[in-house]
């Protein structure tokens, strides 16, 4: 039986999980924090790789996703999440470390690939997915294959500028979608909120101080039904709904499919997304209906989405 071990890189944890062609889980995953520096992160992923294999047997190809610019040939150029890391050879090094087959991507294009393949949107040939955490992230599916670009640099779609004028993002622009519609953006519309006089009960839970609102306060407040934090779930969905149109525009999808750790709210984000979405896109009435979808493998869908690409990309 053909294994592969997938490893998702996060900007806190790494996990590893070993997986069949198939995708079926096999052995124990393994779960380490994201250490600092190259060196000890080389360490660390190699380590966790050891640990799989030895409760899953043979293994014949590694996959790895890592947040960030990655290159057709495994380079990570930049990963804003991995400070200081930069020009980083995940591939040459770890096939050299674990003499096996290394695929690198980044960690949203292989989530992607996981919920295309086994998720969400199995059996569509035309999908992306947007994940919508402290950032966004996403990856794109055309005809059935996943779409990288010229340089590996495809699918960033939080970095589309939606306001010239709006906020500063530390990619050092302004007005990028994930100002508004990721985790650090809802908190900031539920500041901008709370400190105009909206704050309601999502200001209570922050001890009152506007400045200390943060988006899990709004979405409690918003699970509890409080009328503020609804409404700032409203503005909140108009934007993620913008660049969702503004993609399907673009790529005129099957199904969208909504992951990150915002979706674990069920339809508090997702309603407000699906209500603006055809007020936003181009031509609603003209077109046939565009699902979109939670996503459905959870954490774990970039470390299965890595082992499913090492699969396809064996040597």
């Amino acid at each position: 039986m053909a294994l592969s071990v997938g490893v998702d890189v996060g900007g806190t944890k790494i996990l590893a999980i070993a997986i069949d062609e198939s995708g079926r889980r096999i052995g124990n995953e393994v779960r380490r924090p994201t250490p600092k520096g190259s060196e000890a992160l080389f360490d660390t992923m190699v380590g966790v790789v050891t640990e799989v294999r030895a409760s899953a047997g043979d293994i014949e190809a590694i996959g790895v996703g890592v947040p960030g610019l990655v290159d057709r040939n495994g380079r990570l150029a930049v990963g804003p999440n991995l400070p200081g890391i930069v020009d980083l050879s995940i591939k040459d090094e770890l096939q050299s470390r674990l003499d096996l087959p290394v695929s690198v991507d980044n960690d949203a294009t292989c989530a992607t690939w996981a919920e295309v393949r086994l998720g969400a949107a199995k059996g569509a040939s035309e999908a992306f997915m947007v994940t919508l955490g402290t950032g966004i992230g996403g990856g794109v599916v055309t005809q059935g294959v996943l779409q990288r670009g010229a340089n590996g640099f495809g699918g960033e779609p939080g970095h589309m500028v939606v306001d010239p004028k709006g906020p500063p993002c530390p990619c050092g622009r302004r007005g990028c979608w994930e100002r508004f519609a990721s985790g650090s953006g809802l908190g900031r519309l539920a500041r901008e909120a709370a400190e105009s006089g909206n704050g309601g009960r999502f200001l209570e839970l922050a001890g009152g101080d506007p400045e200390d609102v943060r988006g899990e306060h709004v979405t409690r407040a918003a699970a509890e039904g409080d009328p503020a934090a609804l409404a700032v779930f409203r503005e909140f969905g108009w934007w993620a709904a913008l660049g969702i149109a503004n993609l399907v525009n673009l790529l005129d999808p099957e199904v969208v499919v909504v992951g990150g750790g915002l979706v674990g709210a069920g339809e508090v984000v997702l309603a407000p997304i699906r209500d603006a979405f055809p007020h936003l896109v181009l031509a609603a009435e003209h077109r046939p209906l565009v699902s979109i979808v939670p996503a459905q493998l959870g954490n774990d869908a970039g470390a299965i989405g890595a082992g499913l690409i090492a699969f396809d990309r064996r040597d």
